[in-house]
């Protein structure tokens, strides 16, 4: 995920992020799938999706603890 990606990120409000979260839990279910189906040519997917979902958690936590105080 690019330093732009990211940035763009913390631009967005709480439920856009939480709805992007899904959606890429989604995509991590599905590319897993194919995984064990041999369908997948880019296994590197998954790790990219994992990362995704994990800076998208990190900024949930960010804006919850900025929230808070």
């Amino acid at each position: 995920m690019k330093n732009k990606d990211k940035k763009e990120l913390h631009t967005k409000t709480q439920n856009e992020l939480l709805k992007l979260l899904n959606d890429a839990r989604d995509s991590l279910v599905m590319l897993r799938l194919e995984k064990v189906q041999n369908k997948l040519k880019n296994t590197r997917e998954i790790f990219n999706t994992r990362r995704k979902i994990a800076v998208i958690l990190t900024i949930l936590k960010e804006k919850e603890k900025i929230k808070n105080v």
